[in-house]
């Protein structure tokens, strides 16, 4: 028995190809969205890629600008088949091609949602490659005069500056590398000296941060050097007072930007997989009404209209009956190439 079986005059089926045909060009505006959006995160990942540890988070805005594109390829063609459609001449070249094309309809619905499902759980994957950059490009913060590495100070220092943050985890990160260079360090100085040989790796190491994670709208100056000394300031207690620094780390802003960029972008995704699986299903109706009119030459009479020919468990047990019959094909085809050519009389 055939499943959500509904009847279609000449006036249902015109009024169903004329609709998908709309539906079809929203949908193809719908691609270019998703193209756009995946486009957007991928330049928003290159202005920061110095601090981010491989390519893996450009998997989400390839995989939505390659969705977008096929929307726009198969609604296009879709667009096509439905203005052809009212037509009987015109339709007649399209019907040996419309079950394999309303196969690759669904297989492109499969495709969407799980880039959609993609928007909201590679957030794992962005804070792992998000820890180990920051923590990389810290450490090159003092090399600006290493060819390559140079222009790591103002990546940071404007990171900080625009996502108001400090470090990777917070701002006592800072305290854990050397991000002064050696050039501005007074090697004659005993501070410096002893600094240094305080340290096993031989590191000028201090309780300072740099300008950047300073707080604009605190009322007190900036303290950014000798952060752990009470005395050096006065009327100071770094244990008790709200420091006049950036309290959060980059990662988790950076982390943050971005979820919800990418959680947006799945919602989207999301509301574009539920128009695809309507016009998908319209398609199907309008293809089996029109494969349903039983005298050709009465455009009207009355055909029905199906999602499925069998029921869902009847159609499921078809289908792999149909991927047993493909396994002993390929089985047979490669005994017959194993056993080789028979041999010659004598």
């Amino acid at each position: 028995m055939a499943l959500l079986k509904v009847k279609f005059d000449q006036k249902k089926r015109v009024k169903l190809a004329q609709g998908l045909w709309l539906l079809n060009w929203l949908s193809v505006l719908a691609g270019i969205v998703l193209f756009s959006l995946g486009l957007f995160l991928k330049i928003e990942l290159r202005k920061r890629s110095e601090v981010m540890n491989n390519s893996e988070s450009h998997f989400v805005p390839n995989s939505l600008i390659g969705v977008g594109l096929l929307s726009c390829v198969f609604n296009s063609l879709a667009g096509k088949i439905c203005y052809d459609a009212l037509d009987p001449a015109k339709y007649a070249k399209w019907k040996p091609w419309l079950k394999v094309y309303l196969a690759v309809c669904v297989l492109f619905n499969v495709l969407l949602f799980l880039v959609a499902l993609c928007c909201f759980v590679l957030r794992g994957s962005l804070e792992s490659t998000l820890a180990t950059g920051l923590r990389n490009g810290m450490k090159y913060y003092r090399d600006t005069d290493t060819p390559g590495r140079c222009f790591m100070k103002k990546t940071i220092d404007l990171l900080q500056i625009e996502f108001k943050c400090c470090g990777n985890n917070g701002f006592r990160d800072w305290f854990e590398i050397q991000w002064i260079s050696n050039r501005y360090l007074d090697f004659s100085s005993k501070e410096v000296k002893d600094r240094i040989k305080s340290n096993v790796d031989g590191r000028y190491l201090v309780d300072g941060v740099p300008f950047s994670c300073c707080n604009p709208s605190s009322p007190r100056p900036c303290i950014q050097y000798q952060l752990t000394n009470n005395s050096a300031h006065y009327s100071y207690d770094h244990q008790t007072e709200e420091l006049n620094l950036w309290l959060r780390g980059c990662r988790a802003a950076l982390l943050s930007y971005y979820s919800s960029l990418m959680n947006s972008m799945g919602v989207a995704t999301l509301l574009v997989w539920l128009l695809e699986v309507s016009i998908t299903a319209g398609l199907r109706y309008l293809h089996t009404a029109l494969e349903g009119v039983s005298n050709p030459e009465d455009p009207e009479c009355e055909s029905e209209g199906w999602l499925l020919e069998k029921s869902v468990p009847e159609t499921w047990k078809a289908f792999l009956e149909s991927l047993k019959k493909l396994g002993k094909g390929n089985q047979v085809e490669a005994e017959g190439a194993d056993a080789g050519p028979a041999p010659e009389a004598g």
